[in-house]
């Protein structure tokens, strides 16, 4: 398959999916039954950390600890008591238990308590690397000195070489924008053109098979590879790719075989 024609084919299924129709059956319709900034931020980011298994208990989950927040997340956040944090104490998704919900409540307090934002934690300089970014939010994150350590495997780091998926698929939901009202594009100290693939098992499998990446260990190195040969093709928003790897990976996987049959 030449470059064009897999920039093409790709092409196709960022707009088969980048479209209303895709939210419904996937983590980002939770933050979207806000309107609210704020409350947008922390639903997302509640997702996407809680985006690992299957996407409707991933969106189940996440319903669920929005309703121990009343539906209004940040009010919550910035309002309770000491004594609603109780209402936690059974949540559980996964190896996410009540320490990380407390911790992660604790961290967005003060967070909200100073800034309007949660973005301005992703911001370092003008020109800092998604690299450099995402390195200072995980300090800035843990920087509580009794933040526990168990809750740190919730948060990655390209520090640590992770793949970091769930940051950047929480960044592409909140930074990207187009007219097709899937991402929000909420935020706007963060260029379009650095961020990064979201690489989970089935993005991996359809970019190798595409070529797209040759690295064996899947770490930030792959995510980097991978990007960098997917901005190629849009170096203003190389992760808009995501829909179409997502989409061949988990939506239709036969389609992938089919596409590159047609295309030798």
């Amino acid at each position: 398959m030449t470059a064009s024609d897999l920039q093409e084919m790709l092409d196709h299924y960022v707009e088969k999916y980048n479209m209303p129709g895709f939210i419904p059956h996937d983590p980002i319709s939770i933050p979207h039954m806000y309107t609210r900034k704020q409350d947008i931020e922390i639903a997302a980011f509640f997702a996407a950390t809680f985006a690992w298994g299957q996407r409707k208990t991933i969106i189940n989950k996440t319903r669920e600890l929005m309703k121990l927040m009343d539906d209004a997340p940040y009010d919550f956040i910035l309002n309770h008591a000491s004594i609603d944090l109780k209402r936690f104490d059974r949540f559980v998704h996964r190896t996410f238990q009540y320490t990380d919900t407390l911790y992660f409540l604790h961290f967005l307090k003060r967070h909200y308590q100073v800034h309007h934002s949660l973005e301005t934690a992703f911001k370092t300089s003008d020109h800092a690397s998604l690299k450099e970014r995402l390195t200072q939010f995980h300090q800035i994150f843990f920087s509580h000195p009794d933040a526990p350590k168990r809750t740190q495997k919730h948060v990655a780091t390209p520090a640590r070489n992770s793949t970091c998926k769930r940051l950047n698929m929480f960044l592409r939901w909140m930074v990207r924008k187009d007219q097709q009202g899937v991402d929000f594009g909420i935020w706007t100290q963060i260029p379009t053109s650095i961020l990064h693939i979201p690489l989970d098992v089935h993005v991996d499998k359809v970019a190798r098979k595409l070529g797209l990446l040759k690295r064996k260990q899947n770490d930030w190195l792959a995510v980097e590879e991978l990007t960098t040969n997917l901005r190629a093709f849009d170096p203003g928003d190389p992760a808009k790719y995501d829909f179409a790897l997502f989409g061949l990976g988990i939506l239709e996987p036969q389609k992938l075989e089919e596409e590159i049959l047609s295309r030798r």
